[in-house]
């Protein structure tokens, strides 16, 4: 449904790339690998959305990287929009919520890394959890959105470990100091 309000696809990309994780920074010529189009397209979308504030951008050497630009007035609202076309908001609520035993859900994989594949990677951290009903959850919840889930689940005393990679991972539920 967003596709039709924003029909620019390489905008559409774009905002996903960098509003799904606000940390990911990019420059054009890695987007321009990423997402397989002309970098005149990708140059001119950054650009207007530069303009409107959206987003940030700092030159490091001889590249020019792009940003979230999180004291936006939209931020917020314009990652809420972007959560729930991409099913990420359904999976909080049908999933996590549901469990109850649930500490933390972090978004882990490529969509923690902004590049939206179809499928939703997630890490639940939780001492004790109900594989089979999870297992349900998922079900209901892939066939809500249309895509495939895939969950981790780990203790509070192995999340330390997965934290300590350079994996991305964007907070979904819960408390980031637990």
């Amino acid at each position: 449904m967003l596709d039709t309000l924003i029909t620019s696809k390489t905008r559409l990309r774009l905002l996903i790339k960098f509003f799904l994780n606000s940390s990911t920074t990019s420059y054009l010529r890695d987007l321009e690998s990423e997402f397989g189009e002309s970098s005149n397209a990708i140059r001119l979308e950054l650009n207007r959305l530069e303009q409107a504030g959206m987003l940030t951008s700092e030159t490091r050497g001889n590249k020019k990287y792009f940003r979230a630009n999180a004291s936006h007035p939209m931020f917020s609202d314009l990652q809420n929009i972007l959560r729930k076309y991409t099913g990420i908001d359904e999976v909080v609520e049908r999933v996590v919520r549901k469990l109850g035993n649930v500490e933390s859900a972090w978004l882990t994989g490529s969509m923690a890394r902004g590049i939206d594949e179809g499928i939703i990677d997630i890490m639940l951290v939780s001492d004790q959890l109900d594989s089979t009903y999870l297992a349900s959850l998922t079900e209901r919840a892939e066939q809500l959105i249309n895509r495939k889930i895939r969950y981790l689940v780990l203790t509070s005393a192995e999340a330390p470990a997965f934290f300590s990679r350079e994996e991305p991972c964007v907070l979904l539920w819960g408390n980031e100091d637990k």
